[in-house]
């Protein structure tokens, strides 16, 4: 009599924790899918950046190297191929603001703000956006 009593006051007890494993399951899976959409916008903010930068390392001071064989950049026409990199991208819809770009006779730096819609974490960010910001730098180097 006592083995009977004991199986049907446990039997819910399976169905509770397998309710609660499948809600837990759910909430990782969420997190999983937002932490992954951070990783990719970052990812494509890079290339863009990177790709940005590398254009206007392009920008060589002829005048520099031709009378000096120094390779400096002239920091407008580096600014301006950053620029034009950055306007032929052709996924720009999550960039959260403009892109900035400055150049001096040595580097070309290129700093890319993205922003990307949470699902579920927007729960613990009162529905705000995640800020993913991407810093490229590139320098001139000579061939050889």
């Amino acid at each position: 009599m006592r083995s009977a009593n004991k199986a049907r006051n446990e039997s819910g007890h399976v169905t509770f924790f397998g309710v609660g494993m499948v809600i837990v399951l759910l909430f990782v899976s969420g997190f999983s899918v937002d932490l992954w959409r951070v990783f990719s916008e970052r990812r494509a903010l890079a290339e863009m950046a990177d790709a940005a930068a590398a254009a206007g390392a392009n920008g060589v001071d002829v005048v520099a190297y031709r009378s000096s064989g120094d390779v400096l950049l002239d920091p407008q026409l580096a600014e301006s191929l950053a620029w034009d990199s950055l306007g032929s991208q052709p996924d720009q819809r999550s960039l959260a603001g403009a892109p900035i770009v400055t150049a001096d006779g040595e580097t070309v730096e290129v700093l890319v703000t993205g922003s990307v819609d949470m699902t579920l974490l927007s729960l613990f960010m009162n529905g705000e956006p995640f800020e993913v910001t991407v810093r490229a730098e590139a320098a001139p180097r000579r061939g050889g």
